[in-house]
């Protein structure tokens, strides 16, 4: 029998964040995540896991308080849904969507909002999977969607300011939060990239909610800005790094 559990004060120090519990370079960022999930739990934000070493989680706040560019009322929002490897095709993703749903309902929610793709794309949830269980798009921009599955009618929509994608600064610029364990290292690797080939960089580090809900772009906890022009949510190791700069 499958067996979840959601992520508590009293359990943090001891479970692991699934999707960086394999890679030892990752974890100062996993610390760092830790803590920030300890000040959002008493916000209504929810960590749900597979009790076994794998990534299998869903993670979402209400809308209010989550740290996305995307307004509405009385709704969750769906950080990270992801099931991967060997778990894959066992009903993980449906059993972690369904208790969003039914959590929502508990709690009168208006509904529950993720974002999408009109094509696959790394890190963001199906589009048809949303489909399935009456997600529709409520919001775009460009090949990104804002889904939604209403309970009343009510419709989330994206910040003015995320519709920009852009930003005046001709430097590399890279938007970042604590949220996600992976940013820590990614740093490193792009600052020494930045260093060795005498490239320009800022580092903006998206540290509290007002901030989070007016970047200039999609993504909360990391996008890469190059030429003024969005470029991508992809985290950026050394050679990706290169690629981006054309180096």
């Amino acid at each position: 029998m499958n067996e979840y559990i959601n992520l508590t004060k009293d359990n943090i120090n001891e479970e692991h964040i699934c999707c960086a519990i394999s890679d030892k370079k990752h974890q100062q960022g996993v610390e760092i995540k830790k803590e920030w999930l300890k000040s959002r739990m008493k916000e209504g934000h929810v960590f749900r896991k597979l009790n076994a070493q794998g990534k299998v989680f869903i993670e979402y706040a209400p809308l209010e308080k989550a740290w996305i560019p995307v307004q509405g009322n009385n709704y969750f929002y769906i950080y990270c849904l992801w099931v991967s490897g060997s778990f894959k095709g066992q009903g993980h993703a449906k059993n972690l969507l369904e208790y969003c749903i039914q959590d929502a309902k508990k709690k009168k929610k208006s509904g529950i909002c993720i974002l999408s793709s009109k094509k696959k794309t790394p890190y963001l949830s199906e589009k048809k999977f949303l489909q399935h269980y009456g997600f529709e798009v409520v919001d775009s921009i460009g090949d990104y969607e804002l889904m939604a599955l209403s309970f009343d009618g009510t419709k989330p929509s994206f910040m003015d300011t995320a519709k920009e994608m852009k930003i005046k600064s001709k430097k590399l610029t890279i938007y970042y939060s604590p949220q996600c364990p992976f940013t820590q290292n990614c740093i490193k690797e792009v600052e020494t990239v930045c260093k060795e080939n005498k490239v320009a960089l800022d580092l903006i580090v998206i540290d509290t909610l007002e901030i989070a809900k007016n970047i200039p772009c999609l993504f909360n906890n990391w996008a890469v800005f190059n030429q003024g022009k969005y470029e991508t949510h992809l985290m950026l190791n050394a050679n990706i790094a290169k690629k981006v700069l054309g180096i």
